[in-house]
Parts: structure tokens; C-alpha cells; sequence
């Protein structure tokens, strides 16, 4: 439009694309459209529900139950702390402690079994007293996820624990250390 002339009521300005017309002009794509989207959204909304289903491990109900086959077996309960929005605990879980459950060497040694610091579920503790699993990661001092600690027939701790991710390079030999070391405070003198 030359400079000075009246503009249409409506107009818009050169460059922009005038919706409204594309919807009343391009009906027979909207079937296209919405499968399009539909399929480019199937992802997204899977997606939580299969990390979850993937990673997650055994959620700790009772301590003195789940530490009692390892420990007769000479080996640690390891537990992680972890909270449901916690990618890198998704990624410990899913790179470490997953395969470290199905590894057969450690299979019969230990257990492995995960308390969310953002639950309220249920938990009975070493001691047997009833609490949640909130309530347990607060007693254990538990402040930044994830969290990988080695426990002990009675509740003591056998190794330090691994706090975050560290470096991937060696968090597998940190664990293994600390499976080690457990195992070593687990043997009689």
C-alpha cells in the first residue's frame, strides 16, 4: 500500500498471515492436522509414565524385612533417596543401580531398595518404629537427591554415602567401592 492511502478495516500488515482465512479455506487438512499433533504429543504425555516404570526400584516398606536377606548373605542394603522430579536420580537409578541389581555377581549379595524423600508413604524403619518415608529421609539427615547410602543388619551405615552424580566417568567405581567396603564391615573379624 502506497504511504498515505486509507487502510482496510482488518488489514494486516504485509508479512503476516491472516489466520482466520487459513481456517476457513484450508477445512480439508484439518484431519492431517490433528493426527500431526496428536502423534507429536503421544510422546511427551508417555514419556513420565514410562521413566517411571523403567527406573523406579523397590520402594522400601520395611527396613529390618529388606536388609535381612543381604545381610545374612554378608552384603549391604542399598537405598536410594530420591524424589519423583529428580532426573539425575532417574539417571543413577537407571544407569547404575538397575544394572547393579541384575548383575549376577551382586544378585544374591545385596538388595536394593528406594525411599522418596516427596512421599508420604508408609515406612517401618531399622528400629521397627512406623513412620513415612519423608519422615525417614529427615531423620537420616537426607537434604539433596539422589542419595545412595549402605546399610548394616541393625541400621549403621557400612560406607559413606554417594551424594549426586559425581563423575560419570567413575560413579560406577565409587559404588563398587562402597559395595566392597560394606561387605568388608560386614565380615567377622
Amino acid at each position: 500500500m502506497p504511504a498515505g492511502s486509507p487502510k482496510k478495516r482488518g488489514a494486516l500488515p504485509p508479512g503476516l498471515i491472516n489466520v482466520t482465512t487459513i481456517l476457513k479455506t484450508e477445512t480439508r487438512h484439518w484431519p492431517a492436522i490433528f493426527l500431526a499433533l496428536a502423534l507429536s504429543a503421544a510422546p511427551c504425555l508417555a514419556t513420565p509414565l514410562a521413566r517411571a516404570s523403567t527406573t523406579d526400584l523397590p520402594a522400601a516398606s520395611d527396613l529390618r524385612v529388606a536388609v535381612a536377606p543381604p545381610a545374612k548373605a554378608g552384603g549391604p542394603l542399598i537405598v536410594i533417596y530420591s524424589r519423583h522430579d529428580c532426573n539425575y536420580c532417574e539417571a543413577v537409578k537407571r544407569d547404575y543401580l538397575r544394572p547393579l541389581a541384575n548383575n549376577p555377581a551382586y544378585r544374591d549379595k545385596l538388595a536394593i531398595v528406594q525411599v522418596n524423600q516427596d512421599s508420604g508413604a508408609p515406612l517401618t524403619d531399622f528400629r521397627g518404629k512406623r513412620t513415612t518415608h519423608a519422615g525417614f529421609a529427615a531423620d537420616e539427615k537426607i537434604r539433596l537427591v539422589p542419595v545412595v547410602a549402605f546399610y548394616g543388619p541393625n541400621g549403621q551405615r557400612l560406607a559413606a554415602p554417594i551424594v549426586g552424580v559425581r563423575l560419570p566417568d567413575f560413579y560406577q567405581s565409587y559404588l563398587e567401592a562402597a559395595i566392597e567396603q560394606s561387605m568388608a564391615a560386614l565380615k567377622p573379624h
